[in-house]
């Protein structure tokens, strides 16, 4: 599964992956119980080719700072090993720091085993960056900012300030909650003491920015590669926010981080004092040469979402979502949404005892206003299950348990509306729940980034015919390229696409 939780300081686009009011569903859906049972999936983790040798430590004997890598680990999937990737980015992070006022500070990048684009840094001097990232990154001098960006953060001790910045807010928000008699003053007490923290944090990015692009140009890459992989980051977030019939534009005022459009500004504003827009310093051979072959999307081994449907070859199942729907694999979950705003789903794994009938546990409180009524056994393809509905205030739920082995796997379904249509497309996707056989687990491949060489005749269209996997291929080979709705491809020019 792929994490959603997020470390330190991460550049990525203003706003989150998560549908909003999908959110709140779904959340709405656990918190009628308190989220007092929170399941996921228990995938064991690459673990780094350094430390395989090594006995693991007791978590009393780790460190921080090493709780916190391991953590991060666990949540992106572990470490994705790639030795061309490796070099490519120690060689980038050895100049950038022979560049940098600090060229004492030692730092230490890992690649995460994860399809979301992220990267981010601890207080330390380890830097994070996902293979999600590297895939949408187009050349050397597009890494290298987000490395620097990161590196930033670190030598502006962004990490260090923002927990002290936190705790003070913690008790900000203590005190007035405690001393506070009128409800306004202190609605508005607290609404300070946030949008403080929110334009404190957006400060730490446009600075990060600004020192990042000084340092990638000092080191000799492409000081506009900021600009470049922040406008590819905006695409790539507006291709999955239209997935689900969602405004791009929306996004929370109080954001920790600015919209994009203002970022590229500002890379584009400090780029300037150094050089004009050109080829040089990008070093894009060597970079797409480093990622030819590179994984992506979800690793199959964690699970994989295919259109409408997530196989899990590793756990051996497979299921289809209704028409409509996107799914997005996440650490805790398979979280679905349908186009449209008016339903959602979560799909997770929760610890049932052997001996306790599922009707029983669906009625046992971990979500509240769970009709007894509606509960019933049902076999789905052999194995045991059962479901009940619950009603919330603006929300239906539609709620099954079912057993797979030791393991009792839940789908929840949130809908604004009631209707038989709506159960019936429930029902539908818990009875696509099946065993996938020897063959389909053999045959499971995961999706790569493939570089190939435009011929004469080709275009964007016919490239992007030759992607395998993906939704929208034209829209996702042009956010891949860096390439803009009315920009071409020419004979020669090295691409990517993306297939098995």
């Amino acid at each position: 599964m792929i994490a959603t939780r997020r470390f330190g300081n991460g550049y990525r686009p203003a706003g989150g992956t998560m549908v909003p009011w999908a959110a709140a569903a779904l959340c709405a859906a656990l918190a009628l119980g308190g989220c007092a049972d929170l399941g996921r999936f228990e995938v064991a983790s690459r673990p780094a080719a350094t430390a395989a040798a090594k006995p693991a430590a007791k978590p009393a004997q780790l460190s921080a700072t090493e709780r916190e890598h391991q953590r991060i680990l666990a949540s992106y999937g572990g470490v994705y090993d790639d030795a061309r990737l490796e070099a490519l980015i120690t060689r980038a992070v050895e100049r950038l720091v022979a560049a940098s006022d600090r060229p004492d500070m030692q730092y230490k990048v890992t690649i995460l085993n994860s399809g979301a684009v992220n990267a981010f840094a601890l207080p330390t001097g380890q830097l994070y960056v996902t293979r999600g990232l590297l895939a949408l990154a187009s050349d050397t001098s597009e890494l290298s900012s987000v490395l620097a960006h990161e590196m930033a953060h670190v030598l502006a001790r962004h990490a260090s300030i923002r927990e002290e910045r936190a705790r003070q807010a913690a008790v900000v928000t203590r005190v007035v909650a405690d001393m506070g008699t009128d409800p306004d003053l202190t609605a508005l007490a607290l609404a300070k003491t946030r949008l403080t923290m929110a334009s404190f944090s957006r400060g730490q990015e446009f600075e990060a920015d600004g020192i990042g692009v000084g340092l990638a140009a000092k080191a000799g890459f492409d000081p506009y590669g900021a600009a470049r992989f922040l406008t590819a980051m905006g695409r790539n977030a507006d291709l999955k926010a239209s997935q689900a019939g969602l405004d791009p534009r929306g996004q929370d005022f109080l954001s920790s981080h600015p919209a994009t459009p203002e970022r590229i500004q500002n890379a584009q504003t400090v780029a300037r004092q150094f050089t004009g827009p050109g080829e040089a310093g990008r070093e894009r051979d060597a970079y797409l040469a480093a990622i030819d072959n590179l994984v992506y999307g979800e690793d199959p081994s964690e699970g994989f979402v295919r259109g409408r449907r997530f196989l899990h070859p590793k756990l051996g199942f497979t299921f289809q979502a209704p028409q409509g729907y996107t799914l997005d694999n996440t650490a805790q979950a398979v979280i679905g949404v349908r186009s449209g705003g008016q339903q959602a789903m979560r799909f997770d794994v929760v610890r049932v005892p052997a001996d306790q009938p599922l009707t029983e546990y669906l009625a046992s409180g971990w979500m509240e206003k769970v009709d007894p009524a509606s509960a019933e056994t049902l076999t789905i393809n052999g194995f045991p299950a059962a479901t009940a509905v619950a009603h919330g205030d603006q929300w239906q739920f539609r709620v099954f348990a079912l057993r797979f082995g030791s393991d009792v796997y839940r789908f929840i379904f949130a809908s604004r509306r009631k209707g038989g249509e709506n159960d019936r497309d429930f029902r539908d996707t818990v009875n696509s729940f099946r065993r996938l056989s020897l063959a389909e687990i053999d045959a499971t491949r995961p999706l790569r980034v493939h570089v190939v060489t435009v011929r004469p005749g080709d275009t964007v269209e016919s490239l992007a015919q030759r992607m395998a996997g993906v939704d929208r291929p034209v829209e996702r080979f042009r956010t891949l390229n860096g390439l803009g709705v009315r920009e071409a491809v020419k004979p020669g020019d090295r691409v990517k696409i993306v297939a098995e």
